[in-house]
């Protein structure tokens, strides 16, 4: 009579090693280790959020939204106070927009040359070098943009009036070359993550290190280019320091010139939360209020990155 096993034991499981199969010392530990992690993150998102809710549910019990969001001025600490927050996204939006337009053409540059042109040795010794620049204190980003280019844009400038001392193009100009490395580093991993053999196939067609450059590679690697420019996206619509130094403080109206001054939103709330406004005050809640449009702007920006990647991402065996 024949009787039932709850496992056979065959040729493969015979010869396969002893550990196989059991935890490894440590793994439980590092696996532990790697949810608290995760865990710690979602907390954190979590807190942030419950931060954000009450001062700005209280801010918005005096202040109606359609007024805060379409207002065309912002001077909630004067005597008559306004709170449009449009100068503020206004001025944001600008700065972005001119780091944005300085870093994907040089970062994606810089990865295609890195991946598709530069030797091995090369590559090894020029990554490194870039990614020293994501390490330098934004600080010293603003200071070399206030100090450094100021004066020499004054001094090209074409037109009669001249850029003011504080003005976002400078802001913009820093936060671009501060945004490169970002850009550059991921944009050149998706880049030799693009599988050989399509190369080779591209070649052996007789294309140009160009063709295969612009036609193979870049369409094959296009999540992870798009991942890493909204991530610098994200980094500089988040950027404090260098704005904050060398962009201006004051956004009373909506100021378009990229040669004038004007406070983002980033540049408000470390104006404000420096200052000496009381807790709980009405004035602190302002802060808040535009904490949340930041956070939610970064929140819809990685949201559409997410929804990009899954729509070009491209799976290779």
């Amino acid at each position: 009579m024949a009787t039932l096993t709850t496992s056979q034991e065959t040729p493969a499981t015979r010869d396969r090693p002893w550990w196989r199969g059991r935890s490894r010392p440590g793994e439980r530990a590092a696996e532990a280790l790697l949810v608290l992690a995760a865990v710690v993150s979602i907390l954190t998102t979590a807190g942030i959020v419950i931060a954000l809710t009450g001062p700005t549910i209280g801010f918005f019990q005096q202040v109606s939204v359609p007024e805060f969001l379409t207002g065309t001025e912002w001077s909630p600490l004067f005597k008559s106070p306004e709170y449009g927050i449009l100068p503020l996204l206004v001025a944001t939006i600008t700065v972005t927009g001119i780091a944005v337009g300085i870093a994907v053409p040089l970062g994606i540059g810089s990865a295609t040359y890195l991946s598709e042109y530069a030797n091995p040795r090369t590559r090894k010794a020029l990554k490194p070098i870039l990614e020293v620049l994501a390490g330098v204190p934004t600080v010293v980003y603003g200071a070399f943009a206030l100090f450094a280019l100021g004066p020499l844009l004054r001094d090209v400038w074409p037109g009669r009036e001249q850029p003011a001392f504080q003005n976002m193009l400078i802001a913009g100009i820093a936060m671009g070359v501060m945004i490169i490395p970002t850009v550059a580093s991921l944009a050149e991993d998706a880049m030799s993550a693009v599988p050989r053999s399509l190369r080779e196939g591209a070649y052996a067609l007789a294309s140009s290190r160009m063709q295969v450059s612009t036609r193979v590679v870049m369409p094959a690697a296009t999540s992870g280019i798009v991942a890493a420019v909204v991530l610098g996206l994200s980094r500089a619509i988040g950027e404090t320091m260098i704005v904050t130094v060398a962009a201006g403080s004051t956004s009373d109206h909506v100021e378009w010139n990229p040669i004038h001054g004007a406070a983002t939103m980033t540049t408000y709330i470390a104006g404000a939360g420096s200052g000496d406004l009381p807790v709980d005050s009405f004035d602190y809640r302002t802060i808040f209020a535009v904490g949340a449009v930041l956070f939610l702007f970064t929140l819809l920006l990685n949201a559409l990155s997410i929804r990009m990647v899954r729509r070009f991402r491209e799976v290779y065996e």
